[in-house]
């Protein structure tokens, strides 16, 4: 099943790289121009574009953009391409694909390249394009797991403007809505909305009929009966199968747990992290207080302060499939992921 979406959060221009800036959708579409690695750190810092696969992506081409800057001012291109890598692993620190996209590129560069600008952006466009292939792959494999399902709830936004295209987590329902129409429901997400904003708009642009719900609302939607699966993609997955993903997932997998209801991981390999044993070792990104609270309390000498992480971490035990594009891990809590490393 190709990506029907007619906008994509990234493209590349052959000299510049446009950004959709995501934090104006649904309203308005809007494309961000940046011809250099400082503003594509920027454009990751600030959620203009969000989602691991898609950080990974704009980073490689941060990086195709500042070898094209540098690489004809003298002999010291590398140090400075060097620095701009440094300065975009600063961006955001909790997807691992944004660091296995900068060592793919740092692989690139350490060889003797007589060409590097086009060595370099083909690294980036294969990074892009291999996203794609694999979303397609484990959207295929994960439909698999969700024959017979009449309902799925999916939290945060883990579709095509997260990813290459066709999405992780969408990427799955759109290969099984394919397959036999299923109810969607989506959690609006809070702080920023990602459901509300992102999920629903992106499945409405392929066709797909959804239904939103407050994020406090899903316990009493899995009671009802109304869904057999909750699939949420991640932002990193430790060697044993722990997983972290936006904060709120690891209430939707407690609930789930409760109510017979089987969660489902959606992610590329690209986002295991072979280094760490488990979730304790994951780093959660915290963000700005202002984020979360009203203008009112913005000030040095408000009594009320924001607790904002960003993301939670859901065990193993909690999580009934990890579905990536070589293959599906049933039941990780028993055999983690580590067998998903050499496998074709």
């Amino acid at each position: 099943m190709q990506n029907k979406l007619t906008v994509s959060a990234l493209q590349w221009t052959g000299a510049s790289l446009k950004v959709l800036d995501q934090r104006q959708l649904p309203e308005k579409i809007v494309y961000d121009e940046y011809t250099d690695a400082a503003g594509v750190t920027e454009a990751i810092a600030s959620m203009r574009v969000r989602g691991a696969p898609a950080i990974g992506i704009a980073a490689a081409y941060g990086v195709a953009l500042s070898v094209r800057q540098h690489c004809t001012q003298g002999d010291h291109w590398r140090q400075k391409v060097a620095a701009d890598i440094e300065l975009l692993a600063t961006s955001r620190p909790t997807a691992v694909n944004l660091f296995w996209a900068l060592d793919q590129m740092k692989t690139i560069l350490a060889t003797q390249l007589e060409h590097p600008i086009e060595a370099v952006l083909a690294c980036a466009e294969k990074i892009h394009s291999d996203d794609l292939a694999a979303n397609l792959k484990m959207g295929e494999l994960g439909a698999d797991i969700l024959a017979g399902a009449t309902g799925v709830l999916t939290h945060c936004n883990a579709g095509a403007l997260a990813t290459g295209g066709h999405g992780t987590a969408l990427g799955v329902i759109r290969s099984a809505y394919q397959r036999q129409p299923i109810k969607v429901y989506a959690g609006e997400t809070r702080p920023w909305l990602q459901g509300a904003r992102l999920t629903v708009w992106e499945l409405a642009q392929d066709g797909i009929p959804s239904t939103l719900i407050a994020d406090s609302a899903a316990a009493w939607l899995m009671k009802s009966g109304a869904i057999d699966w909750i699939v949420v993609g991640a932002d990193r997955i430790a060697a044993n199968g722990d997983a972290a993903n936006k904060i709120g997932t690891y209430s939707l997998a407690v609930l789930a747990k409760q109510h017979g209801v089987k969660l489902m991981v959606a992610a590329p390999t690209t986002t295991i992290d072979w280094s760490i044993d488990d979730g304790a070792q994951i780093e959660i990104e915290q963000r700005n207080p202002n984020e979360l609270l009203p203008a009112c309390y913005n000030h040095e000498s408000s009594l009320v302060s924001a607790w904002n992480p960003v993301f939670d971490v859901t065990p193993a035990e909690l999580i009934s499939a990890i579905v990536t594009e070589r293959g599906a891990v049933m039941n990780p809590a028993e055999h983690g992921v580590r067998g998903l490393k050499n496998a074709l």
